[in-house]
């Protein structure tokens, strides 16, 4: 019934904010480099924040600098889906918001060394989170199954968080697919949204695998890891601005190019990425060798089909 409530709750949030996002005019609109045609409500991601809040105001105020975290990397996101803001001053607060996670992991007692490499991985994930988040239904579909791995991780494996956390999230993403994961999105998880979901992700993989001190959960986050360090790979051998947007990630030439459904695009990465993962529970005594085959496996399906499709985008 707990998860009913907030369900609900979440739900009626979400519309709610629908009414501020039309009134103040908070929108995308389509240009060269979208994957969409329509003008969408931007923003509707922020519902990931409510979720996790959700949690913390009905958990004995759970994991305080996590979600003081979280406040700060939703709040600059939000504002700078509504304008434009400085590097320097996103970068100030993606940091600060970093280094509060950090301290709810414990990881400050732990050599500075961990501090460095925590901080790159973390932003480096941020990154890749934020440039998938271009079509119908990708950003929530595949933190579904990313949220739903990790519930079945907590309650059989190994507990290293509240339940009730994993449960909430997922009642707020489950929301946002409702309005997002169709073919006319009503919404658009904006920076505020894949931003959120990917801190929100990060510190769930992060406690597992600090519990567990085995590296090779990342591989949870595999199928993305592989598309933005090939992409960016890729665009460095084109010479290119690794800075600017783009559309050449191959869930955009799927889209864009082959023309195929953003949502049939959606549920391709959704159950790769499901079929990766449940491989990995099955076979995690090998966990290294198992997340080597996988980014090997995908790195050569990535490069056969940039062979044979990229020349349409050109």
């Amino acid at each position: 019934m707990y998860y009913v409530i907030i369900l609900v709750l979440l739900f009626l949030a979400e519309l709610f904010y629908f009414r501020i996002a039309d009134k103040c005019n908070i929108i995308d609109k389509p240009n060269e480099r979208s994957s969409h045609t329509r003008i969408t409500l931007r923003g509707g991601g922020i519902i990931f924040y409510f979720g996790a809040l959700a949690y913390f105001l009905t958990n004995h105020w759970e994991y305080p600098w996590f979600i003081l975290a979280l406040t700060l990397i939703t709040f600059i996101s939000f504002v700078d889906d509504i304008r434009s803001i400085s590097q320097g001053l996103r970068l100030v607060l993606h940091f600060t918001a970093m280094a509060l996670m950090f301290y709810q992991w414990g990881l400050f007692t732990l050599p500075w060394w961990w501090i460095i490499v925590a901080l790159i991985v973390c932003t480096g994930i941020i990154n890749a989170y934020n440039f998938m988040d271009g079509i119908n239904g990708i950003t929530g579909g595949y933190s579904l199954v990313i949220l739903a791995a990790l519930a079945y991780i907590n309650t059989e494996i190994t507990q290293f968080v509240e339940p009730a956390l994993i449960y909430t999230v997922l009642c707020s993403v489950l929301v946002f697919c409702f309005f997002n994961f169709r073919k006319k999105a009503k919404c658009f998880a904006g920076d505020v949204g894949s931003v959120s979901i990917a801190f929100i992700l990060l510190f769930l993989i992060g406690k597992l695998i600090l519990k567990t001190e085995d590296f090779s959960w990342i591989i949870l986050l595999a199928v993305y890891g592989v598309d933005s360090v090939l992409t960016i790979v890729h665009r460095l051998m084109l010479h290119e601005n690794i800075g600017l947007p783009h559309r050449k990630h191959m869930y955009q030439l799927m889209a864009n190019e082959l023309k195929i459904p953003h949502v049939a695009v959606s549920l391709v990465y959704m159950l790769t990425q499901a079929v990766i993962v449940i491989g990995y529970i099955y076979c995690r005594n090998r966990g290294y060798l198992y997340l080597l085959c996988a980014i090997l496996v995908l790195s050569l399906i990535y490069v056969w089909f940039m062979k044979k499709y990229f020349r349409l985008h050109l």
